[in-house]
């Protein structure tokens, strides 16, 4: 009798423990979903995943896959991986799945870099879930380039989250206009986002 799923995703967790990389090989091409995300998982625990599982996560049907796949890209620390990643994670910020965009932000925001911020000031000014403006508005603070300034200005008028967002993300920009955009928030309606201007203004 076969097993199950729950056992073959058990079985891949444990790859990951034992640096069993075969077994978690073979999770990738599992029928289900929940075990190939495990063995992406245990890939990167072993510091085994590479470029080409990232982009089969990526390419998932499941979108379960795909979150994880975004979320292990943001920890990958090489030069040369970074490059190749981020397109692949541009890409992902156009996936029907919020959870997978939000995942797709994060993980540029860790990279760094400016090629995405033309992506990410989209998903700022455009996408319909506020979980990944949200994202997006952290992601242009955490790369710090002024040419996502518009993007993070224009957050300040979306929902608490994101404008709270946007506020702390106004800490890697400069001028004039960070500056009168920050006595604004002195007076948001949310206590956060004056708190956070506060600090900033007197810093």
């Amino acid at each position: 009798m076969p097993d199950d799923p729950a056992t073959r995703r058990r079985r891949a967790v444990v790859a990951g423990h034992r640096r069993d990389e075969p077994a978690a090989r073979t999770a990738l091409a599992d029928p289900e979903a929940p075990v190939r995300a495990a063995g992406l998982s245990a890939l990167a625990r072993m510091d085994r995943l590479g470029i080409d599982d990232l982009r089969g996560g990526l390419d998932d049907p499941d979108r379960g896959v795909r979150r994880r796949a975004a979320e292990l890209g943001g920890r990958m620390a090489g030069g040369r991986e970074r490059r190749a990643l981020r397109p692949m994670l541009r890409r992902a910020l156009s996936d029907p799945d919020a959870l997978v965009v939000d995942a797709a932000c994060f993980a540029l925001g860790e990279l760094g870099g400016s090629s995405a911020v033309d992506e990410l000031s989209a998903v700022v000014t455009g996408h319909p879930d506020p979980r990944c403006r949200e994202a997006a508005v952290a992601a242009l603070g955490s790369i710090g380039e002024d040419r996502g300034l518009a993007a993070v200005l224009a957050g300040l008028d979306d929902s608490p989250a994101v404008r709270r967002r946007a506020a702390v993300a106004l800490a890697a920009f400069s001028g004039p206009e960070v500056d009168a955009a920050l006595r604004r928030c002195r007076e948001d309606r949310d206590w956060q986002v004056r708190q956070v201007a506060e600090i900033l203004l007197d810093g």
